[in-house]
């Protein structure tokens, strides 16, 4: 966000457009990107930035629920997830948290996943629960199956995101 552009890129690498918010909204991102620099308390910095996006918000009348569906309360939570990494609080997303999501976004449960793409429901599971990595032939492999790709991508600002990315065909 520093260098002004109209895209945010969050840790898993998607890409957020900055170009529908009001001048009020960028002065508030900004004000978040500088306390985020600048807090070495990840706890403090979040409840300070909760604070922030709900003032803005209450204030020209948006409920909760769809301030929770901003922009900017969508970066701010990005902001807060990085400063929990570099604590040691979170791990950063991967691979895994794609694959994830696209089983629950897409298939009706994990075995539904397994067969449409002929893996193991017992290695999905020890992968999706971190114990156990796929092999970059296997997770190809059954991913076209059912319509998607790997990418590589390049890291963003300098910031530790998974570089492999599951795009849909």
């Amino acid at each position: 966000m520093s260098n002004r552009t109209d895209v945010y890129v969050d840790l898993k690498g998607r890409e957020i457009s900055l170009a529908n918010l009001d001048e009020r909204e960028l002065q508030l991102l900004s004000a978040l990107e500088s306390r985020a620099t600048g807090q070495a308390n990840w706890i403090d910095f979040d409840n300070a930035a909760m604070s922030m996006v709900a003032d803005l918000y209450d204030g020209r009348g948006v409920s909760r629920n769809e301030s929770r569906r901003t922009v900017v309360y969508r970066i701010a939570r990005d902001l807060s997830g990085r400063l929990a990494i570099a604590a040691g609080m979170a791990r950063a997303p991967d691979y895994r948290d794609e694959l994830e999501e696209v089983i629950r976004t897409q298939f009706r449960t994990r075995r539904q996943f397994c067969e449409a793409t002929g893996l193991s429901e017992d290695m999905l599971s020890h992968v999706l629960a971190h114990r156990k990595h796929m092999s970059i032939e296997t997770l190809v492999d059954a991913l076209k199956r059912v319509g998607y790709e790997l990418r590589i991508t390049p890291r963003t600002n300098g910031h530790a995101v998974e570089s492999i990315h599951l795009l849909q065909h």
